[in-house]
């Protein structure tokens, strides 16, 4: 139990009342993506944003972190920097803007003509933390050009010149190097949940729990939707809890986790 709710559960209710019923600093890492703009009809239900924002720095840890996924509506010509906004409010509350990363789905759906503007084709990926983050295990997949060569080169100093790099270990390039803030994860072609109007990739919420946070840590997602952050809780061997506003949704959420398969093994990302 985790105050009034059982772990591994999943909750209908407004977050940001359930959320006033946990205990201060007990979440290791929150991964969501709140209904921002009017981007979808999420069944009619209002989203209010500030006393979410306050709710999750209460119960995040100290060193934990916060992932938050969203983008901009744009209208009358104009994007509304709802990001931007959340993001500043989420510092004015106590968080650190840790990183802004970039979700890059490789394509887009919008219909008409891009007569006056480039395609979207990215969200932004927020990453939060409460103080310095506890855990980071970066994930190492973007194969490096020069493997198996002794690492060398130079770095630039304040005073603008330049220092070899020390290799006293004659460490080698290796085959793998760690990912830039840039993923490029496209969601037409990753398992999502058909039945809700916006759900993300499972690899996306897997990689940011892999990344910020161990096994048997507690993951929660206040806004769990089709609950893929859930599932992937499960599927890494982390403890997890979901809410969601709407009952209907939060039945499909139980439905795909219920069946998810317990980790096979835990991840390696050294």
């Amino acid at each position: 139990m985790i105050g009034p709710y059982e772990l591994n559960s999943i909750y209908s209710g407004e977050c940001s009342e359930l959320m006033a019923a946990l205990p201060d600093n007990c979440i290791d890492l929150t991964v969501t993506s709140p209904p921002y703009d009017d981007l979808r009809d999420y069944e009619g239900y209002p989203f209010d944003f500030e006393p979410i924002a306050q709710q999750l720095y209460r119960i995040t840890k100290p060193g934990g972190v916060v992932v938050w996924v969203v983008a901009d509506a744009t209208k009358n010509g104009s994007e509304s920097g709802t990001s931007f906004k959340q993001a500043l409010y989420f510092k004015d509350v106590g968080f650190n803007l840790h990183d802004t990363m970039i979700w890059n789905k490789g394509g887009f759906t919008a219909t008409g003509s891009l007569a006056v503007r480039y395609a979207s084709v990215f969200e932004y990926m927020i990453i939060l933390s409460k103080g310095y983050p506890r855990v980071f295990n970066p994930i190492k997949d973007r194969p490096t050009i020069n493997k198996g060569r002794k690492i060398q080169g130079t770095i630039r100093l304040k005073n603008n010149t330049f220092r070899k790099v020390s290799n006293n270990n004659n460490k080698k390039i290796s085959a793998f190097s760690q990912r830039f803030n840039i993923w490029k994860i496209n969601p037409i072609k990753t398992n999502t949940a058909k039945d809700h109007p916006a759900s993300f990739p499972e690899g996306l919420a897997r990689d940011h729990i892999i990344s910020w946070s161990n096994p048997s840590d507690l993951v929660f997602d206040p806004m769990c939707g089709s609950g893929t952050t859930c599932k992937m809780a499960k599927q890494t061997g982390r403890r997890w809890l979901g809410f969601d506003i709407s009952e209907k949704y939060c039945e499909l959420a139980r439905k795909r986790v219920r069946v998810a398969q317990p980790p096979l093994f835990m991840e390696d990302n050294t």
